[in-house]
Parts: structure tokens; C-alpha cells; sequence
């Protein structure tokens, strides 16, 4: 038994310190017998208006987050789960290879990343031609772009929000995201990807999919699907998209 309230697992799900949706997103979810434990990677300056101020999240989210892994291993999980989601696609497929064996090697313990699971879920649902949205600015679409064409993928279009910060990232309305979905999907996408950990999506993406009669993949609940699958959890979740409702 790892603990009381992860008898099954412990997940520690490591986060920007603005981020308030992630562990809302799984633990709503309701697996039983899986607890989350979230190390925070400190974020001082936010702002993310443009290509420049983007460029500077990036550094200190990688200043922050050996500290971050450093205070989740202090609760013993059994496995890391990226709640962030920029960093996992920038450098394209071997970028993101090439971060998760540096989180490996620094906790000894496998690694769920974002980018590897909408590769994952992706290929699970048998979709090629995608279309994506996030709340980033251009210079982090074009690595978004880049890590779904080196994985064989036709990436039809690329919606980014521009949100002029992390924490508006939380606030943006579900009318503008449907709005946003409305117009990427069309005859030609096999399915619809979001990115952006704390773009709150889950549920609605769960709704758009029934209307679309299409995958439409919310990366917190790709994650999630990611993590337990590879953990040997084969648990059947409703609300959060047919990704953990069928397979």
C-alpha cells in the first residue's frame, strides 16, 4: 500500500506556481485509489505577451523545476506526471526524448509528459490529420507544430490564444473556446488537440465530442489516460472524454 488515499499510486505532478486547474482536472476525475502529490516550479514574472516574454517563462520554469522534482520525491510517488506542457514539445520528438530521460535520471521514476501523450492518445485513437489550439504565443505554436509533424502527423491548423499571462491562461471563457474549436474542425481533421496545462478544457472537450462525433483531446486528460495506462491501470472514466471512457 503506497499511502491511505493512494493505496494504488501516488502521481507527483509537478507544476507552474500559477497553475490552479491541473490537479482540479484529475482529481475530479475520481480514480479511486490515486493520490497526487504537486511540486511547484516557482514563477516570479508571468507575463507571456509576446515571443520574448514567453522565452522567459521558459527560463524559469527550467530554473524551478529540479526544485520542484526535488520537494515531490519527499512524498515517495511511484511516477512524475508533467503538468506543464510547453517545455515537453519544444525541440521537436528528440526534445522532448531528451527531457523526459533528464527527468528520469534525476528521480528515478517513470515520466508522463504531454507531448508523449497526445503522441499517445492520438495513435490510440487512430487520427492523423489534426488541428490544435493553445493559450501560447507564436514562437511556442511553431514547436507545438513541429513535434506533431516529426511524429507523423498532418497538423491542418494552430489557434494560439496569445494570453498576455500565465494565470489568464485559467480565465479564458468556454464560449471563446468553442468558438476556437468551431473553427479549426472541419470534413478534413481526424481530431482536435488543446494544450496549455491550466486551459480548463476537460469537460468541455467531453461535450464538443458528442456534438462533433469526433476525438477532441484535452491534454489534461491525455495526461491522466497517459499515466495510468503506463502504470497498468486500465480505469474507465466518464466526463473526461472518450480517451478514459474507451480505452
Amino acid at each position: 500500500m503506497t499511502n491511505n488515499v493512494g493505496p494504488r499510486a501516488v502521481f507527483g505532478v509537478i507544476v507552474p506556481s500559477t497553475n490552479t486547474v491541473v490537479e482540479h482536472d484529475y482529481w475530479t476525475a475520481g480514480i479511486a485509489g490515486i493520490a497526487y502529490r504537486a511540486g511547484s516550479m516557482h514563477i516570479p514574472n508571468p507575463v507571456m505577451g509576446g515571443d520574448e516574454d514567453f522565452q522567459a517563462l521558459l527560463v524559469q520554469i527550467r530554473a524551478s523545476i529540479d526544485t520542484a522534482v526535488r520537494d515531490v520525491l519527499t512524498a515517495e510517488p511511484d511516477r512524475l506526471v508533467m503538468g506543464m506542457s510547453a517545455e515537453t514539445f519544444w525541440g521537436g520528438v528528440a526534445g522532448n526524448a531528451a527531457f523526459e530521460q533528464r527527468l528520469r535520471e534525476r528521480s528515478g521514476l517513470p515520466v508522463t509528459t504531454g507531448a508523449s501523450s497526445c503522441r499517445a492518445a492520438l495513435t490510440e485513437l487512430g487520427c492523423r490529420r489534426i488541428a490544435v489550439f493553445s493559450p501560447y504565443q507564436p514562437i511556442a505554436d511553431k514547436e507545438v507544430g513541429r513535434f506533431f509533424t516529426e511524429a507523423g502527423f498532418d497538423v491542418t491548423a494552430i489557434t494560439g490564444l496569445r494570453c498576455p499571462t500565465a494565470m489568464d491562461i485559467a480565465r479564458v471563457p468556454a464560449q471563446r473556446l468553442d468558438e476556437v474549436v468551431a473553427s479549426l474542425d472541419g470534413p478534413d481533421v481526424d481530431a482536435v488537440v488543446q494544450v496549455g496545462t491550466n486551459l480548463s478544457f476537460v469537460a468541455q472537450a467531453d461535450r464538443l465530442e458528442a456534438e462533433l462525433n469526433k476525438p477532441v483531446i484535452a491534454i489534461n486528460a491525455a495526461t491522466l489516460w497517459h499515466a495510468l495506462r503506463e502504470h497498468g491501470m486500465s480505469d474507465q472514466v466518464t466526463g473526461c472524454g472518450r480517451l478514459l471512457r474507451e480505452h
